[in-house]
This record gives C-alpha cells, structure tokens and sequence, in this order.
C-alpha cells in the first residue's frame, strides 16, 4: 500500500489539472429547492441525468410537496416516473421517503447527513449530492464513477464506498471534498469509462497506475 503523502500528492495534482476542464455545476440534475433534488436523485439510480431532468420536467409540475407524492395512488406514480427505470421499487421508495420527511421533518429536506440517512432509500451517496448541492455542505459522493476512478488513480484499495469516501476525504482539504467527487464524476463519463478507457484523452495518464503508457 502506498504512504499517503503519495496519494495526497497525487490526488492534488489531479484535482488542479482537471479542476478547470470541466463544468462547476454540483449536479447535472435540474432542480428548483432542496426536495426536487432529493426526488431527482432517487430517480437518478441506474438512469442517465438527461432522462431524470426529461421526466422531472412534467414531474415537478405535478407533485410540489411530500404530501402530493403520498396522496396520488402508486400506480398513477410508477406511470409519472417509468422512463427512469425500476419505476416501481422507485416509486415506492419516494413515498416511503416523503412519508418520512413529513413524520420527522415537518416535511423539509434536513440538511445533516444524521438526519438525511434516517430517510428510507437515502443513502450517503444521495445524502452527498442533496447535501452538496443544496446546502453547500462539505462531501465525497461515491457514485458508480468515482468508486471506479478512485481504484483506476490508486487513491484507495476498498470497494466499500463508505470506506472510499473516508479514504478520499483524508486526501484533499474539506473545501475540496465535492469539486473532486464532481470532477471525478465528469471525467468518468467522458474519458475514464468503465469498459474503454480514452486513454490518448486522458489528460492525467501519467499520475494513473492503471494507465499503460
């Protein structure tokens, strides 16, 4: 295992490179306040940022308020949100989510990851994103991008993905926590991809172990 001034180093060096080639949006979703993110998110698993904003489009029309989501019958719900993908498990679980912030919150999305992860289906990683992005607060998020990248740039040897975001926030100043996850992300999807890596692209070949220079 390598010391972690390297990886430090290492993943300084990757943020300051690629810090200005990609967008400071914190997310690709549209949203309008802290609970169209939280819905956005949800619908996000397993589906592409174009499609969720396509349906959250007419979605967000519809349905305002945790109430509205609670009061329309599933089936109507799975219809509204069935372009996303596993519409049914989705729907349920933002009723069961809206069910919780009215329960608990007075029906506002919290803004501590203690309170946000004792909402059913959110977990840290959508924690991260509602939290980053609407709150401004501090975060990793591991998604399916930065997990890969994470391994690929030899800044953690884990799979879990709590244990990959405390690795990487031991690398970078808090400040930095949700640009680098952003930038990870981005660079992920566009040259650092699952199956065919771009590597003539990559613009930090020479600080990845993975790359074959």
């Amino acid at each position: 295992m390598e010391d972690i001034k390297v990886r430090k180093k290492r993943a300084n060096m990757i943020y300051r490179i690629l810090d200005p080639v990609y967008t400071k949006e914190k997310t690709a979703l549209k949203f309008n306040n802290p609970f169209e993110l939280l819905i956005a998110t949800i619908l996000s698993a397993q589906c592409t940022d174009k499609r969720v904003n396509e349906v959250t489009k007419k979605l967000f029309k519809k349905y305002k308020s945790p109430e509205d989501y609670i009061n329309v019958p599933q089936e109507e719900l799975e219809e509204d949100i069935r372009p996303t993908g596993f519409f049914k498990n989705k729907a349920k679980a933002i009723r069961g989510c809206c069910r919780a912030l009215i329960e608990k919150f007075e029906g506002r999305v919290p803004s501590t990851m203690k309170d946000m992860v004792q909402l059913p289906g959110v977990g840290r990683k959508t924690a991260n994103v509602v939290l980053g992005a609407a709150y401004d607060v501090p975060g990793v998020v591991v998604d399916t991008h930065v997990k890969r990248l994470a391994r690929r740039l030899g800044l953690t040897d884990n799979h879990d993905p709590e244990k990959i975001e405390k690795d990487l926030e031991a690398l970078l100043p808090r400040k930095k926590w949700r640009r680098f996850s952003d930038i990870l992300i981005y660079h992920g999807r566009e040259v650092c991809k699952a199956r065919k890596p771009l590597h003539e692209s990559c613009k930090i070949r020479h600080l990845c172990p993975s790359s074959e220079i």
